[in-house]
């Protein structure tokens, strides 16, 4: 199986691919995760993207579609992957769809997860994760039971992401509604795009999207 997750930042796709990478066996394809990795090691390409990120922007297509063109071919991600920020732009879904061509692989769907902006806006400004397991917890909705102290690990250290907060984040969504936005009726004229409602509990989103998936496997 073959999926691609669409939606802004925040909007719940990492938490949605874990879940069916967990039931389905899916390999995740984050390239959230794979530039925060290189920028994280100081790799030239990791140097070349780190303000790009800092400011809220979105990385160069080229880059993008390296980075995914090379996971791709790797004999793991033949068994069924899902895509968690890429696409972002209707070149980069032309380059995807080229890609995947070449190596004779057809996308099964493509999921948008759909928010509302300003909720969104206060989702992703307080949140904050233990250092130590990576817990997640919210200054407002999702505070440690007991204050400065992990629930999972009892650890005291805390870490927040430094494009977490409402300035860069009304700046990425910006970003998203005018490049990413485009590419929904890209794959509607496919045929292979869905939406389910993202601010909706967790446990009904990841039942949308099986509804979708148990119908797309038929």
């Amino acid at each position: 199986m073959r999926l691609i997750l669409l939606g802004p930042p925040g909007a719940g796709k990492g938490t949605q691919a874990q879940h069916l990478v967990a039931k389905y066996g899916l390999l995740q394809l984050s390239t959230g995760d794979m530039l925060r990795a290189a920028v994280k090691a100081g790799t030239p390409l990791g140097q070349q993207v780190q303000d790009i990120m800092a400011r809220g922007a979105l990385v160069p297509d080229d880059i993008v579609v390296e980075i995914v063109g090379q996971r791709i071919e790797q004999p793991d991600a033949r068994k069924g992957f899902i895509l968690d920020g890429f696409p972002r732009t209707v070149p980069q879904a032309e380059a995807l769809d080229q890609m995947l061509g070449e190596n004779k692989i057809t996308l099964d769907a493509v999921i948008e997860i759909t928010v509302d902006e300003t909720a969104l806006v206060d989702r992703i400004s307080g949140r904050f994760s233990c250092k130590s397991c990576g817990a997640s917890y919210h200054d407002r909705h999702n505070q440690p039971k007991q204050e400065g102290v992990c629930d999972v690990c009892g650890s005291h250290d805390f870490v927040r992401r430094p494009d977490d907060n409402a300035e860069t984040v009304k700046a990425r969504l910006d970003a998203y509604r005018k490049q990413t936005t485009p590419i929904l009726p890209y794959y509607k004229a496919k045929r292979v795009l869905r939406s389910v409602d993202g601010m909706a509990p967790i446990d009904t989103v990841t039942q949308q999207i099986e509804t979708i998936l148990n119908k797309v496997k038929g």
